[in-house]
């Protein structure tokens, strides 16, 4: 199944997390009017020359697994791999700045470059330093 590449979310969230990484999270829908997630974590390159990216796409019949697993596997790090592990340490580096991540507009989430699910076309040359595509 082809995506549309003309098809902007109607939900966005810009997370930033460090220097050189950021994660989008953007609701779309499909052709059919229904709705899937796309996960997209933007680094920046290491020679300068733009960022990579890498998708997840997210389809609702697996939201529940996908949010479970995810929840089991982070509180497991938490309670029995890394328990005195400070987890708010990074937030507190953030207070004074604006990363509240609530991005409702489009430019702000990376553009749909993809083709077929699952495709992805990585290389990000001459975009903004800030990553707001």
């Amino acid at each position: 199944m082809a995506f549309d590449k003309e098809n902007e979310p109607v939900f966005s969230r810009k997370l930033n997390a460090g220097k050189r990484r950021t994660y989008f999270i953007d609701v779309r829908t499909t052709r059919g009017g229904d709705y899937y997630l796309t996960l997209t974590e933007s680094t920046r390159r290491s020679d300068g020359e733009g960022y990579n990216r890498h998708k997840l796409f997210l389809y609702k019949e697996d939201f529940n697994k996908f949010l479970g697993g995810l929840e089991e596997a982070i509180n497991h790090v938490k309670t029995e791999l890394m328990p005195d592990y400070d987890y708010e340490e990074f937030d507190k580096n953030y207070e004074d700045e604006d990363h509240s991540g609530n991005d409702n507009n489009p430019d702000s989430s990376p553009e749909s470059d993809q083709g077929e699910a699952g495709e992805d076309n990585t290389s990000d040359k001459g975009k903004e330093e800030d990553m707001s595509w």
